[in-house]
């Protein structure tokens, strides 16, 4: 059983897809996205509407296929894409530099707002940008250079640079609090950072045990800010406590390949999807939430929602052992397999409230409208 999506082809190679966040004072659904692409000769960043933009077709429910809105040249490859806010993307470039972009959306244009050339380098070259995290007007960024830089969109300058945060390469990035974020490297280490403190140093650092594998992908539960799943070139999905131990509390086969992007659901958290080098969108479930009706009947209550926001502390306490007890033998977690079978890399996802887009090696992005959660 697969679910529907409606696909487009894109003759370029996705590597990042993300949902623009909606306001909380209105009820809307998710209706425009950002792609980014790489390997491919020209890279872009593009803007897509699944709304009804001048399109027909709402018999059954669903608004046709995503309508490209607008597009813009991207120097290197799209390594990460991040909302700002509602008109405005962050992206991480292979040449090192990170940008930020504005989409107008009366005359459905795209003009470059800011530009840090070489962000990230070594002493002789460019050093790729691998990861960016944003509250607003906050920005901070990862590299292949091992450094952490802090920038502001409302400043030219750096706010702070952590020089040798990392001897290996730095993946990804999350807030896991309003002042404190995590990393994860190619030595399979997750990495707590506390930048009200001047240290250049870790506040925390847990690590897979044994072998030292690379992990890609890092999202933290968004009511139960000590909950955090990773995903890595061994394809296992990995569910830490940073409050207790420095191993992670369940480790769980996911994907045959590597694991390039792991999210809880922003406002219904016992759902989280991954996707894979092996071509495949993994839905899980934990099956603790049975008896709760879907947030489907209700889903007035979500604020602002999107990859970057801060949810508020605290939240729905009943979920907070259901993915540390995440165990799917004891039929407490439940996965499925979202797409047909993929023959390329998914190499990006993103969930807001019942819809998904991911994008993918194959030049296709897949949305759907009606994820079951």
């Amino acid at each position: 059983f697969f679910f529907r999506f409606a696909a487009v082809y894109v003759s370029q190679k996705i590597s990042k897809s993300r949902w623009r966040p909606v306001s909380h004072s209105s009820l809307q659904q998710a209706d425009i996205f950002a792609t980014g692409s790489w390997d491919n000769e020209d890279n872009k960043i593009s803007f897509w509407s699944i709304g009804s933009h001048g399109s027909s077709g709402v018999e059954d429910g669903f608004e046709g296929d995503p309508q490209l809105l607008c597009e813009h040249k991207h120097d290197g490859d799209v390594l990460d894409l991040q909302f700002l806010d509602q008109d405005r993307i962050v992206t991480a470039s292979s040449t090192g530099a990170v940008t930020i972009f504005r989409h107008h959306q009366n005359s459905q244009t795209i003009s470059v707002s800011q530009q840090w050339a070489r962000a990230h380098r070594y002493p002789s070259d460019n050093a790729p940008c691998t990861g960016v995290v944003c509250s607003s007007p906050e920005i901070v960024t990862v590299g292949e250079d091992g450094r952490i830089i802090v920038f502001r969109a409302d400043q030219e300058g750096v706010i702070r640079v952590i020089d040798n945060a990392d001897s290996s390469t730095i993946h990804a990035v999350t807030y896991l609090r309003t002042t404190e974020i995590l990393t994860v490297n190619s030595i399979g280490q997750l990495k707590l950072w506390d930048l009200r403190q001047q240290s250049n140093s870790p506040s925390q650092i847990l690590s897979l045990s044994g072998d030292r594998v690379p992990l890609h992908c890092v999202d933290r539960h968004p009511n139960q800010q000590h909950i955090v799943a990773t995903g890595g070139q061994d394809g296992m999905l990995c569910v830490w406590d940073v409050r207790q131990g420095s191993t992670p509390f369940s480790l769980m086969e996911a994907h045959s390949a590597e694991m390039w992007e792991v999210h809880f659901h922003p406002t219904n958290p016992d759902h989280l999807f991954t996707c894979s080098e092996d071509g495949s969108l993994l839905h899980w479930e934990t099956s603790s939430q049975s008896d709760i009706p879907s947030f489907l009947q209700g889903g007035r209550n979500s604020s602002m929602t999107s990859r970057s926001a801060m949810a508020p502390a605290g939240g729905n306490q009943s979920l907070i052992n259901a993915w540390l007890s995440g165990d799917s033998s004891k039929g407490r977690l439940e996965t499925t397999h979202m797409l047909p079978s993929q023959t390329l890399s998914v190499n990006s996802l993103d969930v807001l409230g019942q819809c998904l887009v991911c994008g993918t090696d194959g030049e296709a992005i897949f949305v759907n409208r009606q994820v079951p959660v």
